[in-house]
């Protein structure tokens, strides 16, 4: 497969304003495409997708047929790979993020020569948080009633939003540490700059005094 250039890089700053993202991109054979997210700590991310296949005959988008097969990669900050699979033509990922910043996910075709060349367009949903929850598979496992349902969301947005704060805080404790480390090199740079200037001074005063010296000697 190709190494990809970013394609549109997706920055979800606030996972409580934007919970799930909803986007189609063109890809071709042995291409990839990736994302940027930005998630918290011990959260689930659900990605689902389906491609359609591009007909020359109709000029129209088809839904593919069976033997597309795609890949699915996905890199935490520290650049290591969390999840790596195969998947079909239509399909869904699940992972956790276990540190929090920004995590790459890339999808891409796992073969070549196998759709002739064609364009493919990649239908994108993911989901962050509670928002990945699937709430009626958990019904019909549990037997919850509505009030139990709701109990168990509440109980989940609760944990959503102190991951979500902790995350912001952290990126606040980063960014506060960035700026001290940029004034501290700035003056310090302004200082050097200062100390040559004075030097430079000084030797050339010394150096016109000698000229003049010796002009009078002369």
């Amino acid at each position: 497969m190709k190494a990809s250039v970013l394609f549109p890089v997706l920055l979800l700053t606030l996972i409580a304003v934007y919970p799930s993202v909803g986007l189609y991109f063109h890809i071709r054979e042995t291409e990839e495409k990736c994302f940027i997210e930005e998630v918290p700590d011990e959260t689930m991310v659900v990605g689902k997708y389906k491609t359609q296949l591009y007909d020359d005959r109709t000029q129209a988008w088809m839904p593919s047929s069976p033997g597309i097969g795609m890949h699915v990669e996905v890199k935490d900050p520290g650049s290591r790979v969390i999840l790596s699979r195969h998947y079909a033509e239509e399909g869904r990922f699940v992972f956790t993020s276990h540190l929090p910043g920004e995590h790459s996910i890339c999808i891409g075709t796992n073969s070549s020569r196998w759709y002739g060349g064609s364009q493919l367009r990649v239908h994108l949903t993911i989901r962050v948080g509670e928002h990945a929850v699937d709430y009626a598979q958990i019904v019909a496992k549990d037997k919850l009633n509505d009030l139990q349902l709701r109990m168990r969301q509440l109980m989940d947005q609760v944990e959503q939003i102190s991951k979500e704060q902790a995350y912001q805080r952290l990126r606040e404790e980063r960014f506060r540490a960035t700026s001290e480390s940029t004034n501290a090199r700035v003056l310090w740079w302004s200082l050097g700059q200062t100390i040559i200037l004075i030097l430079t001074g000084i030797w050339q005063m010394r150096h016109l005094k000698s000229f003049f010296e010796a002009k009078k000697l002369v």
